[in-house]
């Protein structure tokens, strides 16, 4: 296992990284008995994987009913939950280490848009106080803190105080990351506010019955004419990862270095994809390194000629296949 954890964040190579996924492995087969155990109902012998394309992924659905842990959960331990319906069970992410996810969206965030002190935050989302086991909450919350500006809060709850906010920064040469959930941005676009080169737009999914579910590009499209911009970016996390990527337009997502994205067959679950083939998406977040790194989400899309990531939606209930087959038994 690695000495020192946060070293994950300093990967720079190809060689690093899978080093690094194969050191990841064996600790988590050993210390996480959920991983274990959906090993051994595979048959999977931990001393037989010596390469990051044979390491098997876990069905994030294991989030739902099942401590997804290396070692024993604490007293101290931090607890994110999904956000769902009343006849949804939500998924669990038992954070040992917040120091990891604090460094993960950080690190990532800077590789992407900077230092937070350089920009005004924005958020359309719930505050912290509302949403406790949310990490996207907990993310924004802190970038927040990080602006150290009087203008930067959650504003979920007054569109008209942050319509009145955009007004009045738009006078100025600040840059603004204006974050939140589909919905309040489609509710936000359609009271005629226009932004400027200044503002950065980025949605993070999410109708919660609100609104008519819409696909990204339609999505995208309401968003830059009703706000008069050229592109609209989007966030990819979710409550089981500690890390995020990126997109700056255009649908498409980029990782940071110790995160990758794989694409699996739909009917084939532990059968790997070619770039450019859609399937579903298997992420490898080396920042879980204290729950599991390897997860099978449900979410579909591909790998493009530039190594980039593009979401083309959810499975189907009825699709999803292979990957829950033993999950009863685990």
């Amino acid at each position: 296992m690695l000495k020192n954890k946060n070293t994950l964040f300093d990967i720079k190579t190809e060689a690093e990284f899978e080093a690094a996924c194969i050191a990841v492995f064996h600790y988590q087969a050993k210390e996480n008995a959920v991983y274990k155990r959906w090993l051994e109902a595979l048959k999977v012998s931990p001393e037989s994987i010596k390469r990051v394309i044979d390491i098997p992924f876990l069905p994030i659905s294991f989030f739902k009913n099942h401590a997804v842990i290396c070692g024993n959960t604490g007293v101290s331990d931090t607890v994110f939950t999904s956000s769902s319906t009343t006849s949804q069970i939500p998924s669990k992410h038992i954070v040992k280490d917040i120091k990891l996810y604090e460094n993960s969206y950080l690190k990532c965030f800077e590789q992407f848009y900077g230092q937070a002190n350089e920009l005004v935050v924005l958020a359309l989302l719930p505050n912290y106080l509302q949403r406790q086991g949310s990490s996207l909450v907990y993310m924004v919350n802190d970038l927040i803190q990080r602006t150290a500006n009087k203008h930067s809060g959650f504003y979920l709850d007054d569109l008209v105080a942050l319509k009145q906010k955009i007004e009045s920064l738009k006078k100025t040469n600040q840059k603004v990351l204006l974050i939140g959930v589909t919905y309040a941005l489609l509710d936000l676009c359609a009271m005629d506010i226009f932004l400027n080169e200044n503002f950065i737009v980025m949605e993070t999914g999410g109708m919660k019955g609100r609104r008519k579910e819409m696909i990204k590009e339609e999505l995208h499209t309401v968003l830059k004419a009703g706000f008069k911009i050229q592109n609209i970016h989007s966030e990819y996390g979710m409550t089981e990862l500690l890390s995020q990527a990126y997109s700056k337009g255009n649908g498409v997502f980029e990782n940071p270095p110790w995160m990758r994205f794989l694409i699996r067959d739909i009917d084939d679950p532990f059968h790997l994809k070619l770039n450019g083939k859609t399937g579903g998406i298997n992420v490898i977040d080396l920042a879980n390194v204290e729950s599991c790194s390897f997860i099978a989400t449900q979410d579909l899309g591909k790998i493009n000629e530039k190594n980039q990531l593009e979401l083309m939606g959810r499975f189907d209930h009825s699709d999803v296949r292979g990957c829950n087959l033993m999950v009863s038994n685990i």
